[in-house]
């Protein structure tokens, strides 16, 4: 279990698939996600569920509130030891907890698990442009813009862009507004 102020995270479980299913299958969870536009089925979800088991190079948790409710995942893709750094990807896929602080406390347990457990020198990740909310969270979170890749997706009728966002370790260390565990 990896603890925040106000969300655990722990381990996916088989029976996470239907949580997940409704999430994804949702058009305004989906609107925000890389995943494909069709409706997924519980068989598609179940073999994305048995890669992730043998994925070296993906950890998929769980985010739970305090009260133990499931209301996202947020993972680590393309761990890369030798060079220290992944990619970091979150879902809240309970609209209820969107614009309340449970993502960027995810975010930042997260991050200190990848940088003061795994070794991890640096996280990264992509977001679209109209997607203000979770910009404006992973700057909160201490990410930094690093660039734009211009019409790279196409979503609601145009192309859009998707930001480029990184953070360092010492960004983070530097940042960190809660005392370190003894």
């Amino acid at each position: 279990m990896i603890s925040g102020k106000r969300v655990r995270l722990r381990a996916i479980e088989r029976g996470d698939i239907p949580t997940f299913l409704k999430w994804l299958n949702d058009p305004q969870v989906q609107r925000y996600l890389g995943r494909t536009p069709f409706p997924l089925s519980f068989a598609e979800e179940e073999k994305w569920f048995e890669r992730q088991l043998n994925d070296e190079k993906s950890r998929i948790f769980a985010i739970e509130t305090e009260k133990g409710v499931h209301i996202g995942n947020i993972g680590l893709h393309e761990i890369d030891y030798k060079d220290g750094k992944a990619a970091l990807g979150i879902m809240i896929g309970e609209k209820g907890y969107w614009g309340q602080g449970y993502g960027s406390d995810a975010i930042k347990a997260l991050l200190r698990f990848a940088f003061e457990e795994l070794n991890l020198h640096r996280l990264y990740l992509s977001v679209f442009d109209f997607n203000k909310q979770a910009i404006r969270c992973y700057e909160k979170c201490g990410f930094r813009q690093e660039g734009i890749v211009r019409e790279s997706v196409f979503r609601h009728t145009r192309y859009q862009n998707e930001i480029l966002m990184g953070i360092l370790r010492h960004e983070f260390e530097g940042d960190r507004d809660d005392p370190p565990d003894d």
